[in-house]
């Protein structure tokens, strides 16, 4: 689950002040030609007083819909999509189009809420690519967005959908996982599960420029709902399991448990 990209900015064009009181002016005249024409062939004869209270009515009955749907709907689907716009760059990595740190925090509130609210549980995967420093620097800026790029496909691509794969900022990713199991044990072993298949799909070579580059992943992971957390308590604890991944060897997964953090 990530921030659903905007659509086009362009078709909701916002008015220009000169449009907005040309349309209004045009809205007006037209109708008020209208008006005078049918009362002037209806030969209403109520009296100047009651002939004006009924122009202004009938104008004001007949011009308003006309102005919502040519002046301000226009400009208030400007400004929503505006909005969305603002939102989805707010929250989404450049590079990547994943959920950057400040869409996947919002991300993770809602997954602590979820857990604490309804008793379900979940995990916090940090990945950290090992051999990716090494790639940026011989081969390049553009190889090391390559790479970047084409982790983040193959995370999104293989993570369900009601989890949430992003960005957390150089060669640093998070994967929440949603609906694991009410044992905390079963859902220790789901998320292990998960992990050691992104290790396997990680590793796996990258075709750029006629070259194979090769990274892999250590991930850090910290199982949610069998007690409080913050967000950011469990990024922590899971940032202190990827160290320890990284510290085992590389590419693989290891769980967060308080004793790591008295070793």
């Amino acid at each position: 689950m990530n921030f659903p990209p905007p659509s086009d900015y362009s078709a909701y064009p916002s008015l220009s002040t000169t449009q907005v009181i040309v349309r209004i002016a045009a809205i007006i005249m037209v109708w008020e030609f209208v008006i005078m024409l049918a009362l002037g062939i209806l030969k209403v004869d109520i009296g100047l007083y009651w002939l004006a209270f009924l122009d202004i009515l009938l104008l004001s009955m007949l011009s308003t819909p006309c102005i919502y749907c040519w002046v301000i709907r226009p400009f208030t689907l400007a400004r929503d999509q505006a909005i969305t716009q603002i939102h989805h760059l707010a929250h989404t990595d450049p590079l990547t189009q994943l959920a950057n740190r400040r869409g996947l925090s919002l991300f993770l509130e809602k997954l602590i809420a979820q857990t604490q609210r309804h008793g379900a549980s979940g995990a916090v995967l940090i990945i950290d690519l090992d051999g990716f420093k090494v790639i940026n620097d011989i081969e390049g800026h553009a190889a090391g967005d390559a790479v970047l790029i084409e982790i983040a496909r193959r995370l999104n691509d293989n993570v369900r959908t009601e989890d949430s794969a992003g960005r957390l900022g150089g060669d640093e990713f998070m994967v929440l996982l949603t609906n694991l199991d009410n044992q905390e044990q079963i859902s220790r072993a789901s998320a292990m599960q998960v992990a050691n298949k992104l290790c396997h799909i990680i590793k796996q070579p990258i075709e750029f420029k006629n070259k194979r580059l090769h990274v892999g992943a250590s991930i850090g992971i910290r199982i949610l709902g069998f007690e409080k957390l913050d967000t950011e308590t469990a990024i922590k604890d899971a940032d202190t399991a990827m160290y320890f991944a990284k510290q085992a060897g590389k590419s693989c997964a290891v769980v967060f448990t308080p004793s790591l953090t008295n070793t």
